[in-house]
């Protein structure tokens, strides 16, 4: 799986996180990032949730 963060788009509201904690963070600044090694979603089965829970879109999946 190919995960993609906006970052232009990104407001930090963190849903990405609580969805699926395994794969995503947040920086220093709040905003969405990847786990170090979690960058094809780890098979976790809760990354197209997060990326459904983001309240403005910044996350895009793909197989």
């Amino acid at each position: 799986m190919h995960i993609d963060i906006d970052k232009d788009v990104c407001i930090g509201a963190g849903q990405c996180a609580l969805a699926a904690p395994g794969v995503f963070t947040q920086d220093d600044d709040g905003f969405s990032e990847l786990l170090p090694g979690r960058e094809d979603g780890a098979g976790d089965p809760m990354v197209r949730e997060a990326a459904r829970a983001c309240p403005v879109g910044a996350i895009a999946t793909s197989d």
